[in-house]
């Protein structure tokens, strides 16, 4: 029996969706229609994420729990209007090999490319301009808990790199829970510093902070001295790195997101731990109609 098809138009654009009611996160019984929707409904706030910059997708064709895989390339089949760059490859082989990735620009090439099963979106934190890498226009930094460590101890430690990046100038910083276990901080740049600068920087701060509370804080990647500890991962951003999108879903056991939050959330937990928790999709939508856009004080118009 083949696949029931509904065919829409988005911004002009025909789109033939499948299988709507498809189940992809089994653990809430939330459908691939109801995915679309949200991708739909926080594009506004989601495409200025994206902007310029190739993206990543992590598809899971049979839902959360089945099998998936990353994807770089643009799409087998994808249609001629779809934005598009190619790259030549960051790779530490140098194998000289390039990577056409999709841009997306509008709700039109997200809602192709979310009807692919494409759950998680990954974006480095750099842009294309005639169809070449910039300097990266915000930097960010991972803070990753080992357990028993949590999202309590993530936001402890984020409000004190959020001091150590305003002592160094970076003034417009958001936290961003990741959706999974941890959460990111994200800064704006100028533009003026390349990629390889930014990460030998933010390395740096990762190590005074280790020095500083290394019963909070690794900087290595070495599994053997995460436990109960944050691994601040200053490798985020290398130029051949992604991250989550701000506002793109994860692929968990409930259809969480990595959303934008306040400092004084943060703070609020570090003075009654607990308090702070990952949101689903339908809570950041709720969010986004209370509190608007909160990415909006690093990115630029």
């Amino acid at each position: 029996m083949a696949p029931e098809k509904v065919t829409v138009e988005v911004e002009g654009r025909t789109l033939g969706l499948s299988n709507l009611d498809k189940v992809l996160y089994p653990g809430t019984e939330t459908t691939k229609g109801e995915v679309l929707h949200y991708y739909a409904t926080v594009a506004p706030v989601l495409l200025p994420q994206m902007r310029d910059r190739p993206v990543t997708r992590i598809r899971f064709p049979e839902g959360v729990g089945g099998i998936s895989f990353f994807e770089k390339n643009l799409p087998s089949g994808a249609p001629e209007w779809l934005p598009r760059v190619t790259i030549g490859s960051h790779s530490s082989r140098g194998s000289g090999d390039s990577v056409t990735y999709p841009l997306v620009t509008n709700v039109a090439a997200l809602t192709y490319l979310v009807n692919l099963a494409s759950l998680e979106l990954h974006v480095p934190q750099w842009q294309v301009q005639d169809d070449h890498p910039t300097n990266p226009d915000r930097l960010v930094v991972d803070l990753d808990p080992g357990a028993p460590a949590g999202l309590s101890e993530c936001a402890t430690l984020a409000l004190a790199v959020r001091e150590r990046l305003h002592t160094l100038g970076y003034d417009r910083t958001i936290p961003v829970t990741s959706g999974s276990k941890g959460l990111q901080i994200y800064a704006a740049l100028d533009g003026s510093q390349s990629s390889d600068e930014v990460r030998d920087g933010m390395r740096e701060l990762a190590q005074a902070l280790t020095r500083d509370l290394p019963d909070l804080v690794v900087w290595k990647m070495t599994t053997s001295l995460r436990k109960g500890k944050i691994l601040l991962d200053w490798s985020q951003n290398v130029a051949a790195k992604t991250t989550i999108c701000p506002y793109s879903l994860r692929a968990k056991d409930r259809p969480t997101v990595a959303a934008p939050r306040t400092w004084q959330e943060l703070e609020a937990d570090d003075a009654a731990p607990g308090r702070l928790q990952q949101l689903d999709y339908e809570e950041v939508l709720d969010r986004l109609d209370k509190d608007g856009d909160l990415m909006e004080s690093i990115t630029e118009s």
